[in-house]
């Protein structure tokens, strides 16, 4: 049994330790905070905001944990499907896609099931401490300098921690790159994308206001580059969890009363929460400067023995809920790697090349519609403008016709790749819905 430690014990990590494990490996997760009262931690201050299990995360999740969702659902998650889930494009209200599901739960209630089942295994420990390095012997990874997890400003000795792999889940704020240039190693280039967002969520006691409905998701079209994007959920506590987000000078405040005063200004399931429910306790707020990617898989010479997950390869606009999907098909992709028969030892490409297949399929739907603001400067990719306008046609059609609205929902739930909007089939399905709107008579 070989010996891998897990650096974060979020999502990313508990799932990274949970595929390492089923390859017959013991883990280890070296993490700096533990959970507080509610589950919240930390080192994860968007705890708080509404997240979204995007349909092929809880599948995952539901592979690496088996009956998850049940359990889930039993503690006060909603599930909803087909027309309990309304999207809308302004406030215009889409056509329902049947089979389409998505859970409702807060991230707090979710990584407390992950994390319980993950450390029932008598192989999987935890560390309370925080990583500060790491040992290489050989071309490869070896261990994980130790300090003990109190304030910086007191540091206490350092201890090593031995290791045939490391893999690094510390989200955003990774310090990776940073520790092998120290040791002689080459950074990862990094494609970066200014947004400069700013997103609130807040909790309102939920009754029988909205019957049947679980979550609200409303996004902007292509064109509207200053309207608020929201998302609302039922979860557990019989609450509703809702969201604002918006860019630049518009981003939202801890303002209760401007909260409510922009929900009312949304689509109408939004408006009938905040004019009948009482909210409950203040407005959270989060901003975020940039989406980016790490891109490990350009790099030319990899130590052996190194893995990263999560949010420490790629964090992208939240407004598509993709962080926890991905995080999750990274771990899927890990246990793919090693049961090929990978050498833990050996450099991970080809751990990395199925994560670029991930990475980039997010990174392409979220930074398209981030590049219509007028404050984003790019990255802009080949042939942008072609791909605006058609983005712009898809969601005219979206609205009308529910086979085009379901390959776009497969593509943002991660189902499919952003390949399959661009096949002749999709786009006659297009053209026939724009076509049918134009017909005398229909509301354009």
């Amino acid at each position: 049994m070989k010996h891998v430690v897990v650096l974060g014990g979020s999502i990313a990590g508990l799932a990274a330790a949970r595929a390492v494990r089923g390859e017959g490996h013991r883990v280890t997760i070296v993490e700096p905070d533990a959970p507080g009262a509610g589950g919240a931690r930390a080192g994860v201050p968007q705890s708080g905001q509404l997240h979204a299990l995007l349909d092929m995360g809880r599948r995952q999740a539901d592979r690496w944990w088996p009956g998850l969702s049940e359990e889930l659902l039993a503690d006060g998650a909603v599930l909803g499907s087909g027309d309990e889930i309304r999207m809308f494009a302004d406030t215009v209200r889409k056509v329902d896609v049947p089979g389409n599901e998505l859970i409702g739960v807060s991230r707090a209630l979710l990584e407390e099931h992950i994390r319980r089942r993950t450390l029932a295994d008598d192989h999987v420990d935890v560390v309370t401490a925080r990583a500060v390095g790491l040992t290489t012997r050989g071309g490869r990874i070896t261990g994980v300098r130790l300090r003990a997890a109190g304030p910086e400003s007191e540091p206490e000795p350092e201890q090593t921690l031995t290791a045939d792999a490391v893999v690094d889940a510390m989200g955003r704020s990774s310090r990776l790159s940073a520790w092998l240039t120290e040791a002689g190693w080459e950074a990862p280039p990094v494609d970066r994308m200014r947004i400069d967002l700013g997103y609130a969520t807040a909790l309102f006691r939920r009754g029988n206001e909205l019957p049947g409905v679980v979550v609200a998701h409303q996004l902007p079209s292509v064109t509207d580059e200053q309207a608020d994007t929201g998302a609302m959920a039922a979860v557990e506590g019989d609450l509703w969890m809702a969201v604002i987000v918006a860019y630049a000078d518009r981003r939202p405040t801890r303002d209760s009363t401007e909260f409510v005063r922009r929900m009312r200004e949304m689509a109408v399931p939004f408006g009938v929460v905040a004019d009948g429910c009482e909210m409950v306790g203040e407005v959270r707020t989060y901003s975020m400067g940039h989406s980016f990617r790490r891109k490990w898989w350009a790099v030319e010479r990899l130590p052996g023995g190194l893995f990263v997950v999560g949010d420490a390869v790629a964090s992208f606009n939240p407004v598509y809920g993709q962080g926890m999907t991905c995080a999750l098909l990274h771990a899927s992709c890990l246990a793919a790697h090693l049961r090929g028969g990978a050498d833990l030892h050996a450099p991970a490409r080809g751990y990395f090349d199925h994560v670029e297949v991930v990475v980039d399929a997010a990174w392409e739907v979220s930074t398209l519609a981030d590049l219509a603001q007028p404050h984003v400067r790019g990255p802009y990719p080949t042939g942008y403008a072609l791909a605006r306008r058609m983005s712009e046609l898809m969601a005219r059609a979206s609205v009308t016709d529910a086979w085009v609205h379901g390959r776009f929902l497969d593509v943002v739930n991660m189902r499919r790749r952003p390949a399959d909007l661009k096949t002749p089939r999709f786009w006659w399905r297009v053209a026939l819905a724009l076509r049918a709107q134009a017909a005398p008579g229909r509301v354009r």
